[in-house]
């Protein structure tokens, strides 16, 4: 007996050449006005509009509109790579990954992106990318006129307007309008990395984050900033560096109100507050709230001073180092007192003239109180208490 996915098979084969042919005339999509020579071929299309996934995977419940594309995804579950490159005779999953894998050994490019040189197999493939240069968005939302570069997230948009939300995780009982929604969440309870990088071998747990890592291999910077020029291979980068030019802060600590441009530089600056070191010295077990103040002390131990003063040929182990040497060569002093105008070559040094308008002095002499605006003048002052005294004996 035939199987319902077989059934379907055969109802979308029946005119793609195989089975009885429509009359020459062509059929027309009401929705779009696309028009299409075979019945079966507007059916499928009608889907992209319906929404409608009749072929469900039994393994993970992820539906498709297509068979074929329900066939590729089984892949995944089964691991079954059945397309071979003839050169080098790494296995491949889905022929547009065999053929974009051949490229590496012919240099053959398709489908090529004026804007940044990324190819692709196929011109549907093309266009779409190139709405990420062009800001195009084709797909308007009829309730907010919301407008989207993609139908998926049209899709998924609409559901902000009906609140459905039928898909429930049965291990936390939280509640999806999608089900690509749930079943990326469902990752975090079993751990499962489904999207592996054909590269590198390295899995992911969503489709999203592998997209995106594929970019470290091919290099592409799809998100261009307006105001300078500089590219960027993800879309929250671009956000976190268009802040430079607004000078956005949304990022704010509730122990003293400092704002920051980026979330992570709020929890690193948190630790300031906790006082948490997560970073270890493997050589003297010395700790640090940042990695790149524990690899800078690393080189202490290795001597190792990886960057160099083109005009002097001096070498430090730190790149803030650097920085700070090179304005001696070069005269900058980007620290301006707001209270007098005073500039400075070093944010250190700024900190240490406020206080001579605030009258702060946060360094104490645990022997006699005394108070110092700087830390230096603190351990010259402690010296008076360490002069040898007289044997009185």
């Amino acid at each position: 007996m035939a199987t319902r996915a077989e059934s379907h098979l055969k109802q979308e084969e029946g005119e793609s050449g195989h089975g009885k042919q429509d009359s020459p005339r062509t059929h027309k999509c009401d929705e779009c006005g696309k028009e299409y020579r075979f019945l079966c071929h507007l059916n499928r299309h009608l889907r992209t509009h319906t929404g409608e996934k009749p072929y469900r995977c039994e393994e993970c419940n992820k539906d498709f509109s297509l068979l074929s594309n329900l066939k590729k995804h089984m892949r995944i579950h089964t691991g079954e790579k059945p397309y071979r490159c003839e050169e080098c005779n790494k296995g491949f999953s889905l022929l547009t990954n065999l053929k974009r894998h051949k490229r590496t050994h012919t240099g053959e490019q398709t489908y090529r992106c004026e804007e940044c040189g990324r190819c692709f197999l196929e011109l549907g493939d093309l266009k779409r990318h190139v709405r990420t240069h062009t800001g195009e968005k084709p797909y308007r939302c009829k309730e907010c006129s919301k407008q989207f570069n993609r139908m998926g997230n049209l899709k998924r948009h609409l559901q902000i307007h009906t609140s459905e939300k039928p898909y429930r995780c049965e291990e936390c009982n939280r509640q999806f309008s999608t089900q690509g929604s749930l079943k990326t969440h469902m990752t975090i309870h079993t751990g499962e990395k489904l999207y592996r990088c054909e590269d590198c071998c390295r899995s992911f747990s969503t489709l999203s984050n592998l997209k995106i890592h594929m970019r470290t291999h091919t290099g592409e910077k799809p998100y261009r900033c307006e105001e300078c020029g500089k590219q960027f291979s993800e879309r929250g980068a671009l956000k976190e560096h268009i802040r430079t030019h607004t000078g956005e802060k949304p990022y704010k600590c509730e122990e003293c109100s400092r704002s920051f441009s980026k979330l992570s530089n709020l929890k690193t600056h948190m630790r300031t507050h906790t006082g948490e070191k997560p970073y270890k010295c493997k050589e003297c077990s010395k700790q640090f709230s940042q990695m790149v103040h524990l690899k800078g002390h690393i080189r202490t131990h290795t001597g190792e001073k990886p960057y160099r003063c083109e005009k002097c040929g001096r070498q430090f182990s730190e790149l803030g180092s650097l920085k700070k040497h090179i304005r001696t060569h070069t005269g900058e002093k980007p620290y301006k007192c707001e209270e007098c105008s005073r500039q400075f070559s070093q944010l250190v040094h700024l900190k240490e003239h406020i206080r001579t308008h605030t009258g702060e002095k946060p360094y104490k002499c645990e022997e006699c109180n005394s108070q110092f605006t700087r830390l230096s003048s603190l351990k010259k002052h402690v010296r008076t208490h360490r002069v040898e005294k007289p044997n009185m004996a």
